[in-house]
């Protein structure tokens, strides 16, 4: 039992590494420590404890739209997992990945009055840009591969744009305390068949931004307003159009145009002191 369990969320967290996660963050909890361990022996991963968990989603949710890559979030079962409801909200909102590890009972102790236990099935409802309901470990080289798998789709369903939040539910038996060490890693690290993450990234063809380009230059009156989006480069091309264009941007304090080496000609920061004026607007 121990052994299938220690492989299992190894070969899970080797695959959320694999898939380019390097930072985790965990609240404390006794269901979720088969994952917490796991974590903090894979000395790829950095990570930091946070005892409440809406504290702990907002923390990896700054880190997240910081670093521009996914980060883990781990929690024990029952409402601790609630709790990070409000911050995959504005994860889903504000387009920034998070790949969200709730732990939970074993099917059988699902929905007979088991303590510290709630239907955590589809738990964040469309929030989540994706959601699995893992299989209970097994040390079976198919299943640690399905392990790993899963992971590195969760990685790249969080980073596929748009970007979001996803949510892996991982039910665990006890006893809930695996023996994380070197052999352990190495098994996992031995399996063949890896998964890759590969996202593509949307693009229109050159004769569909040609029409556009046309259709917004022929407009008289242009303007462009832009929220907040946090992405490399759009800066660069979003004033190199209203260079081109000739027409002013209102630019939101989140939308990174108000500071940075781009162009600011065409940028106007304070255009609510100035639309307060009838005429003017």
């Amino acid at each position: 039992m121990t052994e299938a369990l220690s492989l299992y969320v190894a070969a899970f967290v080797d695959g959320l590494v694999q898939a380019g996660v390097a930072e985790a963050v965990i609240s404390p909890g006794s269901r979720s420590t088969p994952l917490a361990m796991a974590i903090a022996g894979n000395p790829a991963l950095r990570f930091s404890m946070h005892i409440d968990e809406r504290s702990a989603a907002f923390f990896a949710l700054g880190m997240a739209k910081a670093k521009r890559r996914p980060v883990a979030l781990v929690c024990t079962s029952g409402t601790a997992a609630a709790n990070y409801l409000p911050a995959l909200v504005e994860a889903h909102y504000s387009r920034v990945p998070l790949v969200v590890l709730t732990a939970d009972r074993p099917h059988e102790l699902r929905d007979v009055g088991a303590p510290q236990a709630i239907d955590q099935l589809h738990l964040y409802g469309r929030y989540a840009k994706w959601f699995v309901d893992l299989a209970l470990p097994e040390e079976a080289e198919g299943m640690l591969r399905y392990a790993q798998a899963m992971a590195a789709r969760a990685v790249g369903a969080a980073a596929a744009a748009p970007a979001g939040p996803v949510h892996v539910n991982l039910p665990f038996r006890e006893p809930l305390v695996p023996e994380i060490d070197d052999g352990v890693w190495e098994r996992v690290q031995a399996l063949k068949g890896v998964p890759r993450v590969v996202n593509g990234q949307p693009t229109i063809s050159d004769e569909s931004a040609a029409g556009l380009y046309k259709e917004l230059a022929a407009a008289q009156r242009g303007l462009i307003i832009c929220g907040p989006l946090d992405r490399p480069g759009f800066a660069e091309a979003v004033t190199a159009l209203a260079r081109a264009l000739d027409v002013p941007i209102l630019a939101d304090p989140l939308s990174q145009l108000r500071a940075g080496a781009h162009d600011k000609k065409f940028v106007i920061y304070r255009y609510d002191a100035i639309l307060i004026y009838e005429a003017i607007a």
